[in-house]
């Protein structure tokens, strides 16, 4: 009998899983810094490359659809590789596909960018949401995806402080490098913390993804959860791509909001977003602390934000920039506490080796969902004169229409029967 003489791996601190939790919050807010910052400098770039609304869409969901069929490719690989390799080589390729955005020239070299970056980050959620799914226990999860899920907000909060200011000082070339480059940082911590599940003895949470078969498509198509999944991506995301892409362009349409004045207005929407996402997961996973059914916590909390998101059909009459901002900020929080209950679905009713696949699935649903909500956004405002009513009206009651959706799907969010003769 032979010995191994490697060591056993040692446990990591009990803290450990909000550790992976903050790194997944970091790894969030530099994606969604990279992805902001066209749409801060969209103005600027729109005036001096003579872009026309259609024109800015066509560059904006060129991101949107490789990001799409990223998902489905993505969610995928990250089921076999693990999210530790995953999750590294996709920061690598969006990072210097953000820096490429600096050498674009035309709207031609802009697009390929973006699609590079649309690419390298549809890794990002189904990788954070794996990542949950193995650490987490089921009444941390909705809690722990809302952190990391709040670095969306960050992001968003953080690029309009630093970009004008880049922008002003050195050019806009140089926004995009400076924040494509942190990517790079957060790699050295990510390769020294990360440690998967199976790599311990103190994951708390299912069994670690690796272990468990992957599960083909064909069977995840073939039951109602996931088409639940797709519904609440599909009707809700192309909402938030809204947000982050146009908002700055709808402000300064509406209100003469420029390049060095926009920082305050994004920064209020997205401070009180971050409060939407973290109190949203923490609602449903209180309730269920109480005693709660999942799918009744769950539920409960989606419906609560739905409904809180119906005035933002108002913004455009708001009269007054501040009064459009806050209710735009309400939709925005509403949006975040709906998107962390909406990731958390995917935990309850998968197991742990479909859950990349699963959220791939979904993911790609919101975006193609983006992809079509974008490409009408540009023509709608090419065809008003720049009206946004309609635009709005359509974001105010997509969530409700996508709540009942989920509610006949799933109705008691019960576990899906992956085998092959599951039923839908």
């Amino acid at each position: 009998m032979t010995l191994d003489p490697s060591p056993l791996p040692r446990p990591p601190s009990p803290p450990y899983r909000w550790t992976i939790c903050a790194l997944l919050f970091v790894v969030t807010t530099i994606n969604y810094m990279d992805r902001q910052v066209l749409s801060i400098l969209a103005p600027t770039l729109q005036r001096e490359l003579s872009w026309s609304e259609s024109q800015y869409a066509a560059v904006v969901y060129s991101f949107t659809l490789v990001y799409a069929f990223g998902f489905l490719i993505a969610g995928r690989w990250l089921d076999r590789v693990g999210v530790r390799r995953g999750f590294a080589t996709a920061v690598v390729v969006w990072s210097l596909a953000a820096i490429g955005h600096a050498f674009a020239r035309t709207t031609a070299g802009f697009s390929a960018a973006r699609a590079l970056l649309g690419l390298g980050e549809s890794a990002n959620f189904p990788g954070a949401i794996k990542s949950v799914g193995e650490w987490f226990p089921k009444e941390e999860r909705a809690l722990a995806t809302g952190i990391f899920n709040a670095g969306t907000n960050t992001g968003a909060i953080l690029t309009p402080l630093i970009v004008p200011w880049i922008a002003l000082t050195w050019g806009w070339r140089w926004a995009f490098v400076v924040t494509g480059s942190l990517g790079f940082l957060w790699l050295i911590a990510w390769l020294a913390l990360y440690r998967s599940p199976e790599a311990t003895s103190a994951a708390p949470a299912a069994p670690a993804a690796s272990a468990a078969p992957n599960v083909p498509w064909l069977h995840l198509l073939r039951v109602r959860q996931t088409w639940a999944i797709v519904a609440g991506k599909f009707l809700a995301d192309p909402v938030w791509w809204f947000y982050l892409y146009w908002l700055p362009k709808f402000l300064d349409a509406t209100y003469g909001i420029k390049l060095a004045q926009v920082a305050l207005p994004l920064i209020t929407v997205y401070v009180i977003a971050d409060v939407g996402s973290i109190g949203g997961g923490w609602l449903s996973s209180s309730l269920l602390k109480r005693g709660w059914t999942v799918n009744r916590a769950r539920k409960t909390a989606m419906l609560l934000m739905a409904l809180a998101i119906v005035p933002t059909a108002l913004a455009p009459r708001a009269g007054s920039l501040w009064t459009a901002v806050l209710i735009v900020s309400l939709a925005a929080a509403a949006h975040q506490g709906w998107s962390a209950n909406v990731y958390t679905l995917a935990s309850d009713m998968f197991p742990p080796g479909a859950l990349a696949s699963v959220s791939g699935i979904g993911g790609f649903a919101g975006a193609m969902g983006g992809v079509l909500f974008q490409w009408l956004t540009g023509r709608i405002l090419d065809a008003t004169g720049g009206n946004y009513a309609s635009i709005f009206a359509v974001c105010g009651f997509a969530y409700v229409t996508a709540w009942t959706i989920i509610h006949l799907l799933a109705p008691r969010l019960e576990p899906a029967k992956l085998g092959p003769q599951a039923s839908v």
